[in-house]
């Protein structure tokens, strides 16, 4: 059966230093009292494995690596993730020839507590990791390590191509767009490895589950993301950057105080009008890059967009580095915080997650060993993230279902959700299981008979009831 689903469904100058000085005030309230968010929103597991698929293999693989994050330390400044960079939702398959498979990676991300401003020079986001996800998966910024090369006219760096002017890491002029360029190799889950490093360069959240599809992996292999955009609802906190300040889905509150309601949280940035790519958008001559084209559109290189500075009448867009000052449901009085940036269709928007400069002071945060006392982090409670009101929090689609219904859950599931399907005069019909840090699961439909039928939802909590119908 093939499944695909389509649901239908800049600061304020006046606020900053007030914001910037509360935040760090709660960051050391949340230290103390040890709910800092950077302690508390780790998806941990010590039971599920991760699973992947292969080319031509609808039946996901088990691996033999536990998926999420294993174990949350935290001192008086930091917390310390450790995680083998392994989601819940099935990994692969990148149908770009990629050879690489998500393998463990054996990790431990240090996060500050208190993440501070950067008042210098912005440091540039870089290749491989720069920041991670609350499951433990690594987020990188747009880039894709490959770059235009005039003394070729040809596309440098990356496996299989030629190498680049002065080495693999020189500064490159035009340098390519993951999102655009690497598209065929993404999963459903929108991610893909470099050398087993499996990561998101944007936003986490399924192809299937954006209003328009730009990709159709999910047809035949589905898979979940990290998140569901609701359009109602504060988008979850999904990670955080290697400057420690805190990584949002897509929407948020449309004020950054906390009013105004729901609202997508956009870019500043655009596509330049450009036919040729001879200056950057700062005016800065340099060697020029391949002309606009079919081969090279508009959006293929980074330095194809350019910054417009917004005004505080519009404060649902993101600063220059791809954030702002607000509050949010987890930082009530107030933090800086990167967005994950989505166009009105729900698909990907430059720069993504973060960048192309940090706002805070940056360090690598993936270290190899703790060296300071620790406290082990318990979660004292389960259960469905971000749902105030768990009834409204659980929708079945299609109603009426005919091959299929598929269960999502608006908030982040922090523990295994038992799910069983019942006729209406209670008969069983089916059980499946939803993974901690997944959104959705489906009850095969196909072989029921018209009419009303029961799902039961079990969490440690609670049990919810849903009805559905079924038409064939």
């Amino acid at each position: 059966m093939s499944i695909s689903l389509t649901l239908k469904t800049n600061p304020n100058p006046i606020m900053k230093s007030n914001l910037l000085i509360t935040a760090f005030m709660l960051c050391g309230i949340f230290a103390d009292a040890q709910t800092n968010p950077a302690i508390t929103s780790w998806l941990q597991n010590t039971t599920i494995m991760g699973r992947h698929y292969t080319s031509g293999n609808f039946t996901p693989v088990q691996d033999n690596v536990l998926a999420n994050v294993q174990t949350v330390q935290y001192s008086a400044s930091f917390a310390y993730a450790t995680t083998n960079g392994i989601p819940t939702y099935i990994t692969g398959p990148f149908l770009d020839g990629n050879p690489s498979l998500a393998t463990d990676q054996n990790a431990i991300f240090k996060i500050p507590l208190s993440p501070v401003q950067n008042t210098g020079t912005p440091t540039a986001t870089t290749g491989g990791n720069i920041g991670v996800f609350i499951n433990g998966v690594a987020m990188f910024d747009y880039r894709d390590g490959v770059a235009w090369n005039p003394n070729t006219s040809a596309l440098c760096g990356g496996p299989g191509n030629t190498a680049c002017p002065g080495g693999p890491t020189a500064t490159m002029d035009w340098n390519r767009d993951a999102i655009p360029a690497e598209m065929g190799g993404f999963d459903c889950s929108k991610a893909h490895p470099a050398m087993g490093n499996y990561h998101h360069h944007q936003n986490p959240s399924a192809f299937s589950l954006d209003l328009v599809e730009v990709s159709d992996v999910c047809d035949l292999y589905p898979a979940d993301g990290l998140y569901t955009i609701i359009s109602s609802q504060h988008s979850p906190l999904i990670g955080f950057a290697y400057d420690g300040f805190p990584v949002y889905g897509a929407y948020g509150y449309l004020n950054a105080d906390g009013t105004g309601g729901i609202a997508r949280i956009k870019s500043s940035y655009q596509l330049r009008n450009i036919t040729t790519r001879t200056h950057h958008a700062d005016g800065t001559d340099v060697t020029d890059g391949p002309a606009v084209s079919v081969t090279y559109p508009l959006g293929y290189f980074r330095e194809d967009y350019e910054y417009i500075a917004t005004s505080p009448l519009t404060p649902d867009y993101l600063d220059e580095h791809n954030g702002r000052f607000c509050v949010t449901p987890e930082y009530p009085a107030g933090i800086y915080c990167y967005f994950a940036t989505v166009d009105a269709n729900w698909n990907s928007a430059y720069p993504y997650l973060i960048g192309p400069t940090f706002y805070g002071t940056w360090a690598n945060r993936k270290v190899s060993s703790i060296t300071e006392s620790v406290t082990t982090y318990t979660p004292s409670t389960t259960g469905i993230a971000d749902n105030t009101a768990t009834d409204l929090a659980v929708s079945i689609y299609p109603n009426p279902a005919g091959d299929f219904a598929a269960v999502q859950f608006s908030g982040l599931v922090k523990e295994n959700v038992t799910l069983e399907l019942y006729d209406i005069t209670g008969r069983f019909i089916q059980k499946t299981v939803m993974n901690q840090g997944s959104t959705i699961v489906y009850f095969d439909t196909r072989t029921l008979y018209t009419g009303e039928y029961i799902v039961r939802i079990y969490t440690s909590s609670e049990v919810i009831s849903k009805k559905i119908s079924v038409v064939k």
